[in-house]
């Protein structure tokens, strides 16, 4: 008798001729938690896909093994049942359902004579949720009234619903508070010692190393190798990842910067639902040439709200002026802030960054078009030298340009978003959250395309939201507290982490 709950074995998978997978294992213990670590795009999730019949049998090659017995699952519902259930990225609860509604989704508690049973299935999810340390959540209110954090808890709930022996979470805290990771690792834990198995995928290595037993590493479709976690620190594991050492991660580099490109002034964003409220109260701020801006501050400081009015892209009520070299802008769109010369990579770019289904070429050329056409027609052969460039220039991995977007790494994804908004050459690049999702090696060459685009004499707005990033990319950090500018400090050794979120804590009048 196997002493594993999980074995994939020699697992292999391609698309269009192109391997993804290329001989990959993974063993799980009953009550352990496996790390699956590997950059964006190294098959993590190609990997759960076939491991949750995603992909079904017959479909990939080599041997998953679960509970001893070969698993040739051909659907999700078969997976399931076995006690395997996956929790991706993106949540996949219904908002205006109930949390109890969505916990027992398509498994409904019936009465005798067929209807759903109410009262059954509330008092379930309930005993269920308290049974989780989650009592404090009302099963009878809309999953939409609970934030991001409370929902990837409900998210767990329902896998665990079902039975789960096995859980797979993907990137679980990408769009979690400190506060709420907090409470989903404890939550994790305490599965772990009910004899739940989980396999956890994130970027954040930190969390690999509070919460995994042990760590599976994948580079480019192969099997790097597996040890137990007391056996690596974080740069062993990146080393693993990456193939190469990587002790210095911000990789800052000396730029000259120049005379002020970017003047806001009074820029203040009402509140969508509530235009009483300002998101964004009067903050004025300059941009130089050749300056790496960054803006720091804690969750709903406001920080996109304001950078979304410069670009023209918040959809509520604002104000202020913008001085572009001087020149008073009047920016009403994103298009017309493209045309002014200012460009932005949006925080959410799934929402906002890309077209799914399009392909990955026609996703980087969206911003620039109109370069391609004469007489209503697209020179497909000057597009298409352009795309190849521009996949060349940010490493993008792809099997073709024409492969839909969708289909892609959250990584590259993002690699694609920032190639389309260097297309149109701005003078102003804004970067909201350019990392979040990416993995430490396609950050490092985030950073270091930041530190080629300022030589040249391009000026950066980054949002962070982590601390070390802001510290480690930018020239000079504003705060942003409650809306209001709470601090403008120059990047230089006496700025740490401490000065920046005593700042963004204070108000004003206590600070003065």
């Amino acid at each position: 008798m196997s002493d594993y709950l999980l074995e994939m074995q020699g697992i292999t998978k391609s698309f269009s001729g192109v391997k993804a997978l290329d001989g990959i294992d993974l063993r799980v213990r009953s009550g352990e938690c496996v790390g699956l670590c590997g950059e964006n795009g190294a098959g993590k999730s190609t990997m759960m896909k076939v491991l949750s019949a995603v992909y079904p049998y017959g479909t990939w090659g080599g041997t998953i093994l679960w509970e001893g017995q070969e698993l040739r699952a051909g659907s999700i519902r078969e997976t399931e049942a076995a006690g395997i259930v996956i929790i991706h990225q993106e949540l996949m609860l219904v908002p205006q359902l109930t949390v109890a509604e969505n916990i027992f989704l398509g498994r409904e508690p019936r009465t005798k004579s067929g209807l759903i049973d109410f009262d059954r299935m509330n008092i379930d999810a309930q005993k269920l949720l308290s049974d989780l340390r989650m009592g404090h959540i009302n099963v009878m209110l809309p999953v939409s009234h609970y934030a991001g954090g409370e929902q990837q808890l409900i998210e767990i709930a329902k896998a665990l619903s079902k039975n789960a022996k096995l859980l797979i979470l993907d990137e679980p805290t990408s769009s979690l508070t400190k506060s709420e990771t907090a409470i989903l690792l404890r939550l994790v834990k305490d599965l772990k010692s009910r004899g739940t198995a989980c396999v956890y995928i994130s970027h954040k290595l930190e969390e690999i190393k509070e919460i995994a037993d042990s760590v599976t590493v994948i580079r480019d479709g192969r099997f790097v190798g597996e040890a137990p976690i007391a056996q690596l620190a974080i740069p062993d594991i990146i080393r693993m990842m990456v193939g190469r050492d990587m002790s210095n991660l911000f990789p800052r580099e000396p730029h000259p910067i120049g005379d002020v490109v970017l003047q806001a002034i009074g820029i203040t964003c009402l509140d969508i639902d509530n235009p009483t409220r300002k998101r964004v109260n009067n903050v004025s701020f300059s941009l130089r040439q050749g300056e790496i801006l960054g803006i720091a501050g804690l969750v709903g400081a406001g920080r996109t709200e304001l950078v979304s009015a410069i670009f023209g892209a918040y959809p509520g009520q604002h104000s202020g002026e913008l001085r572009l070299e001087g020149k008073t802008l009047r920016i009403r769109s994103p298009r017309e802030a493209v045309r002014h010369g200012i460009c932005m990579v949006p925080e959410d770019r799934k929402l906002h960054g890309i077209v799914p289904g399009l392909g990955v070429g026609h996703n980087i050329t969206l911003s620039v078009l109109d370069d391609f056409t004469q007489s209503g027609l697209i020179d497909e052969n000057r597009e298409f030298s352009t795309i190849g460039t521009a996949i060349d220039r940010l490493r993008i991995k792809t099997a073709s340009p024409l492969l839909a977007i969708a289909n892609l790494s959250g990584g590259n994804q993002q690699k694609a978003v920032i190639s389309k908004m260097l297309e149109p050459k701005p003078r102003v690049l804004i970067l909201d959250e350019p990392t979040r999702g990416v993995d430490v090696g396609a950050k490092y060459e985030i950073y270091k395309l930041m530190f080629a685009l300022v030589k040249e004499g391009m000026s950066i707005i980054m949002v962070f939201s982590e601390l070390p990033e802001v510290l480690g990319i930018s020239d000079r950090v504003l705060v942003i507290g409650e809306g209001e500018l709470r601090g403008d400090f120059i990047n230089d050794e006496t700025l740490t982490q401490e000065r920046i979120l005593t700042a963004a804590i204070t108000p004003l009048r206590q600070a003065a």
